[in-house]
């Protein structure tokens, strides 16, 4: 089982730089950035986002942030946990992409969600009931533009015709694709269009995971797909290892410098020679 981390990038916490390095010389397996392009003052419906933390409302655009961290590291695992497809355009997140990975040498993990506050996917013009077939189309149609020197997409939400865009990622035919969800139908979704499954810490979600192993292949393979979960606690690392959990990604606030080291220092010590894959 390999380790990450999740801290939203912000101008007061460590730069993504330094977390990089940090994290890299601690011997862990990765860095990922969440994504809200902004956060409503109102929002009258599903999510009341009054006592939502101060870090959602200021964090810096992950890819960005992806950037500097692939710039200042050479093995760690790069990623978004989650770019909220429906609420960016797929032609300029698929250059983002192929960017951050060609930037690392092929060290881009692209997780993908459809987003949870409505009044913030209708900022973006996306009706909040179509926002699973919203993520799809556009997966799908970056998927063509990784993969094609001209690229054409035609459904419902996504249409353009013969576009080339470059630079193509690094990784063939691009970078594992991870989809996020817990509900019913994310198994789907990820057989469908995804590379691997990240769902959040939840009551169930260890034993869905062990199901999910045993019973979820992609076509014409019989390997179980790898799982990442987003926002482990490193005391419970032995419960998801016997889950079968490939990566495990710590979700942190954001952090100065010194309290990024010692936070690090402090769950290495507790992970111990798990860290090493011993």
């Amino acid at each position: 089982m390999k380790f990450g981390f999740i801290m939203f990038p912000s101008k007061d916490a460590i730069r993504p730089g330094d977390f990089g390095r940090l994290l890299e010389d601690r011997g862990y397996h990765s860095l990922f950035y969440p994504d809200h392009t902004h956060i409503p003052a109102h929002t009258p419906e599903r999510y009341d986002v009054a006592g939502l933390a101060e870090e959602f409302k200021i964090g810096m655009d992950p890819f960005v942030a992806l950037g500097a961290a692939a710039e200042a590291t050479t093995t760690l695992q790069l990623g978004t946990a989650v770019v909220l497809v429906p609420e960016r355009d797929p032609i300029v997140t698929a250059k983002q992409v192929a960017s951050v990975d060609v930037l690392s040498e092929g060290r881009m993990n692209f997780g993908i969600g459809p987003g949870w506050i409505n009044q913030e996917m209708r900022n973006h013009g996306v009706d909040p009931d179509d926002r699973w077939e919203v993520m799809r189309e556009r997966t799908e149609a970056m998927r063509e533009i990784w993969t094609k020197d001209v690229a054409t997409y035609h459904g419902k939400f996504v249409n353009f015709d013969a576009i080339t865009s470059w630079p193509k990622p690094v990784q063939r035919p691009y970078p594992p694709i991870l989809v996020a969800g817990n509900g019913p139908n994310v198994a789907r979704r990820v057989v469908a269009y995804g590379d691997e499954w990240i769902p959040m810490v939840r009551p169930t979600v260890l034993q869905d995971i062990v199901t999910f192993k045993r019973e979820v292949r992609k076509p014409g393979s019989d390997q179980p797909i790898p799982v990442t979960l987003f926002g482990g606690m490193p005391e419970d690392v032995a419960a998801y290892e016997r889950a079968g959990i490939d990566r495990v990604l710590f979700w942190t606030r954001p952090l100065p410098y010194d309290a990024a080291v010692e936070m690090t220092a402090d769950i290495a010590a507790l992970l111990g020679a798990r860290l090493k894959g011993e």
